[in-house]
């Protein structure tokens, strides 16, 4: 009882106190709450990429400084579509890297946080544990990285999951001791409440995630994630959006109010899906945009105007 109220005290502390983001501070996680490298809470607040696979042409220096700079994001996520759809990481590993490297660094450039996400919805542990091993040895020196180590596990049991999270957690520490890792949960990132009751042992510096899309997840995920973090679970929302979770359909934006205003209340980060063009309302441009930034208005689809608006209100 004593652990729960000292976690709830420390938890109401943060929420009154403000909150900064700077990618020269290596994030940490105290309690529930991601904090910079002097234990002061931060919230992120960022855009995710497509799939790299279907989306490469944005993968680029000048849409990420456009981010960055323009549109204010903290974090960017390079979402490496491992898996599932053509020319993924499995059959053509130099062109993923080819996508992601100049994400990164024009991350580290820009001073903003980027997640290395292993977008897949299947476990392939030897090829994740190869890939973020690469990422671990030539980037863990920053303190901008952040690793997704799947994104929306769909039929893994919550115990397959850890004992996968630990090989990859471990094999990630011979080369970064320190930096921030976010771990899926069952269910396309639904099940946070199973992990709450089992979380990861032996481990630090570990996040869980948690995705929504608002006209579809409403109160019962919402309750689900607010009773976990008030709990002592640190979680991290790596992806998330108005409409529906085919990624169509229309926006509920009274709905993404009541998310937004419960990630600001929990200071619980999160990152909006996705930087594309497909014609779906998730796509947040048009295919007439340029690839490397300088999206005018007119070029923004609805739900990329609600995404830039949210990000932008920070404290």
């Amino acid at each position: 009882m004593k652990k729960h109220v000292s976690l709830f005290l420390l938890f109401s502390l943060f929420t009154l106190l403000p909150l900064t983001a700077s990618a020269q501070s290596r994030l940490q996680v105290v309690g529930s709450q991601l904090c910079d490298e002097s234990g002061s809470p931060v919230m992120l607040r960022g855009i995710s990429l497509g799939w790299h696979n279907l989306w490469p042409r944005f993968y680029n220096k000048g849409a990420v400084k456009w981010l960055a700079k323009e549109w204010h994001a903290d974090v960017i996520r390079a979402a490496v579509g491992a898996s599932s759809v053509d020319d993924n990481y499995l059959e053509n590993p130099e062109f993923a890297l080819q996508c992601v490297t100049p994400v990164i660094e024009a991350a580290i450039k820009n001073k903003v946080y980027v997640i290395i996400d292993w977008h897949s919805h299947e476990m392939h542990t030897a090829q994740a544990k190869s890939f973020f091993s690469q990422m671990a040895k030539k980037y863990g020196k920053h303190p901008n990285i952040i690793y997704e180590l799947y994104n929306e596990p769909v039929n893994d049991s919550w115990q397959d999951l850890k004992q996968y999270a630990t090989e990859i957690i471990t094999e990630i520490r011979r080369y970064d001791p320190d930096n921030l890792i976010l771990m899926g949960c069952p269910h396309w990132d639904q099940d946070i409440d199973l992990v709450a009751a089992s979380p990861l042992e032996g481990v630090s510096n570990v996040m869980y995630t948690v995705h929504f899309y608002a006209a579809t997840h409403k109160d019962y995920l919402r309750d689900k994630m607010r009773k976990a973090v008030e709990g002592g679970l640190p979680v991290f929302v790596s992806e998330c959006a108005g409409m529906e979770a085919s990624g169509d359909g229309p926006l509920d934006a009274n709905e993404w109010q009541k998310w937004v205003d419960t990630m600001e209340q929990l200071r619980i980060s999160y990152v909006c899906w996705s930087l594309s063009d497909k014609n779906e309302t998730c796509s947040m441009l048009l295919p007439r945009a340029k690839s490397c930034g300088d999206w005018t208005d007119d070029l923004i689809k609805p739900w990329g105007k609600m995404a830039r608006a949210a990000i932008n209100k920070k404290p």
